[in-house]
């Protein structure tokens, strides 16, 4: 079985702690694109973890985790959430690693340039997380990128350094006027960094579908949610990658197989790291309750989300483009002791009423059209069945499900392992 567990909206909804979840009833999960311009959060008995790069199954033991082709991969960033899982007492070696040799390897000159173009911007700015996605994965389709297999013969590499550096050069000194980039530090960094990843390193693609032969369970994850992806999202406030769950067979090394099932997240109301247009955002003090009550802050920045109640044209839009069969909502308890809950049903765009998501370049002039439901004073934080759910819960959960036309199958009511309900 293939199966991709995507994010149905502008990221942060809680794929992380849904992969931890399901992960239990899996052999292998893999990271299919993206790199660590992203956090999974993840809370389970043995603590607290935040994971940039590493598939969030690598905290269930017995499960093996991939980093896919499609992925761009900082080795130094790699090296520290390594070290600290380690410190925790997670377990990690080639046995439950293993990182495509196909993968592009983020630079150094390339998180240099991403923070380089956010100044020139300046209030521009495309909210950029300045971890050098942008410029790494524009190295990769120019072809002048770096992947892991290389790693394993650093003579060879060795030998392209001098002309990359002159071509990095031609921006890094002569557009943004900053210290020239060296092939003695591109060779240093390889050998501190990815020397210590050689063994890991295999091509994916050949083990994923030997696995799949041998009727292993197979768990693509993603990063990120359908409107950061760069072709289906809110252009240009988007990621460099392709996040749908379409692209995870081709992410994860195995074009040739076909997903059997997608799973998309999303959360019961709504949040936004970065720039571009949201447009059911609450604002003052409206936005400062709902992000505190469910800590809204960026896993991989700190930054602050934008947050506003549940989006209904952005979510089916979402679940369109994900292909998903099914819906686990998260965060349904942050919405506790409300007795009003708004839900975004439409946009207003200068008088005219859209239902269905349009294109980027209008959504700043949509106004929200708002559908006032009853809300639930009691804490649902203990609830593990259905029958334990207020009325009110329960009628929440179906408007959704009948508004965005998908089932939803699961419902987390807290951050650890055990809190969430089967429907």
């Amino acid at each position: 079985m293939l199966t991709a567990i995507v994010g149905i909206n502008w990221g942060d909804e809680g794929k992380g702690r849904m992969v931890d979840l399901l992960s239990k009833d899996y052999d292998i999960v893999c990271r299919y694109q993206g790199g660590n311009n992203a956090g999974h959060t993840v809370i389970n008995e043995r603590g607290r973890f935040i994971l940039n790069l590493l598939p969030s199954g690598i905290l269930r033991e017995g499960v093996v985790c991939v980093m896919g082709p499609g992925m761009v991969i900082d080795i130094k960033h790699l090296a520290g959430e390594m070290a600290r899982l380690r410190e925790a007492g997670i377990a990690i070696s080639p046995d439950n690693l293993k990182i495509s040799d196909r993968a592009v390897i983020t630079m150094p000159y390339n998180v240099q340039q991403d923070c380089l173009e956010e100044e020139r911007l300046a209030d521009k700015k495309f909210g950029s997380t300045k971890r050098g996605i942008a410029p790494v994965y524009a190295d990769k389709y120019l072809k002048k990128a770096f992947r892991m297999g290389e790693l394993k013969n650093l003579d060879r590499l060795a030998k392209r350094l001098p002309d990359i550096a002159a071509w990095k050069n031609l921006t890094i000194v002569n557009a943004y006027g900053a210290e020239p980039v060296t092939a003695e530090q591109m060779l240093a960094y390889f050998k501190e960094y990815g020397q210590p990843l050689q063994d890991y390193i295999c091509d994916t693609g050949l083990f994923l579908n030997q696995a799949h032969k041998e009727g292993k369970k197979i768990m693509l994850e993603a990063q990120l949610g359908a409107l950061r992806d760069i072709d289906y999202g809110i252009y240009p406030y988007t990621s460099s990658s392709n996040n749908i769950a379409a692209y995870g067979p081709i992410g994860a090394g195995v074009p040739n197989l076909k997903l059997d099932k997608t799973v998309g997240i999303m959360k019961a109301y709504s949040s936004c790291v970065g720039e571009g247009p949201f447009t059911a955002e609450y604002f003052g003090e409206k936005a400062e309750k709902l992000r505190a009550a469910g800590g809204e802050y960026g896993a991989a920045t700190g930054r602050p989300r934008r947050v506003g109640p549940f989006d209904v044209v952005a979510s089916k839009y979402g679940i369109r483009c994900q292909g998903a069969d099914e819906i686990a909502l998260t965060k349904l308890d942050i919405l506790s002791g409300h007795d009003e809950i708004e839900v975004c049903v439409a946009y207003d765009l200068n008088g005219e009423i859209l239902t269905e998501f349009p294109f980027t370049d209008v959504l700043d002039e949509c106004k929200p059209v708002f559908k006032t439901l009853r809300g639930w004073n009691q804490d649902i934080s203990k609830c593990r069945k259905k029958e334990d759910l207020p009325k009110e819960a329960l009628d929440y959960i179906r408007f959704i499900e009948d508004a965005c036309e998908c089932k939803i199958r699961y419902v987390s009511v807290g951050a650890e392992r055990d809190a969430y309900i089967e429907l």
